[in-house]
């Protein structure tokens, strides 16, 4: 009995709350009472336990719905919003009368927000250029169309290659590039640059460190920024890494977060330092344009991201047959050059099934880590010495604090 009413009350609660958002609009046909009532009606419908209740509910409420906007239009709004609304609600109402009221009730608030925030999303949706509804486009199709159909098991050597999981890093580095141009989009000015720096460093801390170093000699403001965004997007990698591993193979958190935070505690104390004194300065000078991107969403990137992660993924299980954990140690060097995620996610992958023992997935991280970092300074130090000098500080305190840690871990 307790659950029934637990049920209705859920079921209540979801009409109310769109049928709220609906009473704001004058054109709509249904408001708070109607929508109460469709959301209790779907209740009733899963709960008489009878086949033809819920479609036939469905029916009559959408018929009632299209006769009441048929025999008073209202003006230019057709009501197909609000009939598709009243729609989704009875379908909440028959999802919280199976007992799913948590998944209903979530579903219902984000219902209500789409309906209430229509003028910000048809004002952004015609700021969109043609290139960023294409990015948007890719991104849906890579993640919503190609990632369901691949097959979520081992192929190749050692059965090491998982068609679903390599697609899933091109889905995760594409959703953080087109994230970061969201961001971008709002924050603008000096602000946008100095988040266009961290937030690359969730797409790429190499790629950022790159675009810096080279644009750090297009003017006095450009370095000063730079001074500050450089450090600070190499201490992206470190937080990701320990979201990676909380889901990835949580087992290893506690010794991998012990090195992680002693690493970000140290040079996110010197990066804060260095940035505060550095963007003291910018403030009254030159502010530089953000970067423009013509492909928000990376995809090009996300591919090569990809195909570098399954390679490094092929070589570390040949490596590891071979050698154990100093072959992984060898590929975490080199492939750490390039980017400290692939060789990271495989090495968690690897703990996670048992392939590596948890001192060799600190040791392969903290090696991918350092020689990325080294491979930093010397972009840094090619296009810039002067940077390079100043960026080395926060680098080297992370470095020292993370080898320290790990040392202690035994």
């Amino acid at each position: 009995m307790d659950e029934s009413w637990l049920r209705l009350g859920a079921s209540l609660g979801i009409g109310l709350l769109i049928g709220l958002e609906r009473e704001r609009n004058p054109a709509a046909k249904a408001g708070v009472r109607t929508f109460a009532l469709v959301a209790l009606a779907g209740t009733l419908a899963a709960s008489v336990g009878i086949e033809w209740t819920i479609p036939a509910g469905l029916t009559a409420i959408a018929a009632a719905l299209i006769a009441a906007y048929l025999r008073e239009p209202a003006g230019e709004d057709p009501g197909t919003t609000t009939i598709a609304a009243a729609v989704v609600c009875y379908l909440l109402g028959v999802l919280a009368g199976l007992g799913e009221t948590t998944l209903a009730g979530a579903t219902a608030i984000a219902v209500t927000a789409l309906l209430y925030f229509k003028p910000e999303i048809e004002g952004f949706s015609a700021a969109l250029e043609r290139h960023e509804q294409v990015s948007v486009l890719q991104f849906v199709v890579v993640t919503f169309v190609v990632l369901p159909i691949l097959p979520d098991r081992g192929f190749g050597p050692y059965e090491a290659l998982n068609p679903r999981t390599v697609w899933l890093m091109v889905v995760l580095v594409s959703g953080i590039g087109l994230a970061t141009y969201v961001a971008l989009r709002i924050a603008r000015g000096r602000h946008g640059v100095v988040l266009t720096g961290v937030l690359a460093g969730l797409l790429s801390s190499t790629a950022a460190t790159v675009l810096y170093a080279r644009r750090s000699r297009e003017s006095a403001a450009m370095e000063r920024l730079a001074l500050s965004v450089v450090p600070l997007a190499n201490l992206v990698p470190l937080a990701r890494i320990g979201l990676f591993a909380a889901l990835l193979a949580p087992a290893l958190l506690p010794a991998l977060g012990a090195v992680l935070g002693a690493a970000l505690a140290a040079g996110l104390g010197v990066t804060v330092f260095v940035a505060v004194f550095h963007l003291r300065r910018a403030a009254a000078g030159e502010v530089p344009p953000v970067p423009p991107s013509r492909n928000p969403a990376e995809l090009g990137t996300a591919l090569r991201f990809g195909a570098l992660y399954a390679l490094v993924v092929l070589v570390s299980a040949w490596l590891s047959g071979l050698l154990g954990d100093y072959g992984r140690y060898a590929v975490a060097l080199t492939s750490g050059l390039v980017d400290v995620d692939p060789i990271a996610l495989s090495t968690l992958n690897g703990f996670a099934d048992g392939r590596v023992t948890a001192r060799g997935a600190l040791v392969a991280i903290g090696l991918a880590y350092l020689a990325n970092v080294v491979f930093k300074l010397a972009v840094l130090t090619w296009f810039n010495r002067r940077l390079a000098r100043h960026a080395f500080w926060p680098l080297a305190a992370t470095l020292g604090a993370g080898a320290a840690a790990l040392a202690a871990t035994g």
